[in-house]
């Protein structure tokens, strides 16, 4: 199936930066629609850590500074990958069968997920696969370039957004909540300079759809968000 041909349920998008609390929002839209759930940030994330499963890494940079392309492009093509909205609709990741949701959200495994996202021949090799998620009933693309280029032509499309610091305030609580020691002014600085490389990169940059609504959770609830895209999403679809 491709997404140009095939006769495309709906498909929901929600793209921001790091933060912003699209995940949690995505997890909730999938339960409260029944849809088919998408955590592309997961997949380039579940992509380094299975790399360095591999032994592609070398104390966090590719061995020798050397690129292995082909590789890690046949590995992203062949991910046993699940994601699961679980009782509490948050979302349960898994990779060959393993539950991996807290281990690809520590900040390690986000360094690996940036080092693979920015290889052509990486994001070539996902980007079918990420449209063959889109089946019956429908799908909630959670991402950064779901609404400009993965699925542009989806009916209802998100930019969700939050301030730095209260990005960074709320990693410091994910973190502590798994226990994980965290540093605010570290967390802030990394936040920063993930954004930029993510709006600044030549390949699929981080910014709004033409045509998204763009909700600025700095300041709102996660309840309130949560209306506020099930107004906009009944509106168009």
């Amino acid at each position: 199936m491709t997404y140009e041909s095939a006769k495309v349920p709906n498909v929901i998008t929600i793209d921001g930066p790091s933060g912003s609390g699209k995940g949690t929002l995505a997890a909730r839209l999938a339960v409260h629609y029944g849809y088919n759930l998408l955590d592309s940030g997961a997949l380039y994330r579940l992509l380094g850590l299975k790399a360095e499963q591999e032994g592609l890494f070398h104390e966090g940079a590719f061995r020798g500074n050397v690129i292995p392309t082909e590789q890690l492009a046949n590995l992203a093509l062949t991910l046993d990958i699940q994601f699961i909205p679980d009782a509490d609709q948050q979302l349960l990741v898994l990779l060959d069968g393993h539950d991996v949701t807290q281990v690809i959200r520590t900040e390690q495994t986000g360094h690996l997920a940036s080092q693979v996202a920015v290889i052509p021949e990486v994001r070539e090799a996902l980007l079918q696969r990420q449209r063959d998620f889109a089946v019956q009933p429908g799908l909630i693309a959670d991402g950064r370039d779901m609404g400009t280029v993965v699925f542009p032509d989806a009916p209802a499309k998100i930019y969700l957004t939050a301030s730095a610091n209260a990005r960074a305030e709320r990693r410091v609580k994910q973190l502590q909540n798994m226990a994980i020691d965290a540093n605010i002014d570290n967390i802030l600085s990394d936040i920063v300079a993930r954004d930029r490389r993510d709006m600044e990169r030549a390949i699929a940059p981080l910014k709004p759809a033409d045509d998204a609504l763009i909700v600025d959770s700095s300041s709102k609830g996660i309840d309130e968000v949560l209306a506020e895209l099930i107004r906009y999403i009944d509106l168009h679809v």
